[in-house]
């Protein structure tokens, strides 16, 4: 071998060598590396497909497709079982959007019932909702629940533009 395709192995080694230790450098300022659940990851896959996930305190609030339709489902991420929803999963309801406040008492949603879209509250201690009126109307079509219950906020459709409307609750 050359001098020359020594050096440049030498050189390509050397960056080869440089480029580990600043990932590795990388990586330690960040900590360690994000880690899925696996134990509540499996659970997740038992339920079927999901998809618009709420995450507060230890209640993981989601759209699963459980037995061909898509329905609101309510985990305990400590113990990883569903909770019980009386009264909100109506088999001829769409739900397209779900929020959890942190006690896990209370879930926004959006839904499509008989060709229109609304948004309502949840309240597991009364195991019925309300529905919650657009003011001026529009078309809900995401809704994210404050931590503490007390404030949605939710992305509206109306003329054609999206906005976003915060709505106190009481």
């Amino acid at each position: 071998m050359s001098k020359l395709g020594s050096r440049l192995n030498g050189l390509r080694l050397g960056l080869v060598a440089g480029g580990m230790g600043a990932l590795t450098s990388l990586t330690g300022c960040m900590g360690t590396m994000p880690q899925p659940v696996f134990p509540l990851d499996r659970r997740l896959e038992e339920l079927g497909p999901s998809h618009a996930p709420s995450l507060a305190g230890p209640w993981l609030a989601l759209i699963s497709n459980r037995g061909g339709r898509d329905q609101v489902v309510l985990l305990n991420v400590d113990d990883q079982r569903p909770v019980p929803l009386p009264g909100l999963n109506r088999p001829d309801a769409q739900p397209l959007s779900v929020g959890v406040e942190v006690k896990g008492e209370r879930l926004a949603v959006v839904r499509q019932l008989e060709g229109r879209t609304e948004l309502l509250l949840y309240r597991r201690s009364l195991m019925g909702s309300q529905l919650i009126a657009m003011n001026p109307p529009g078309v809900p079509r995401r809704v994210m629940l404050r931590a503490d219950g007390r404030e949605l906020a939710v992305e509206v459709s109306r003329d054609g533009h999206w906005q976003v409307d915060l709505i106190e609750l009481p």
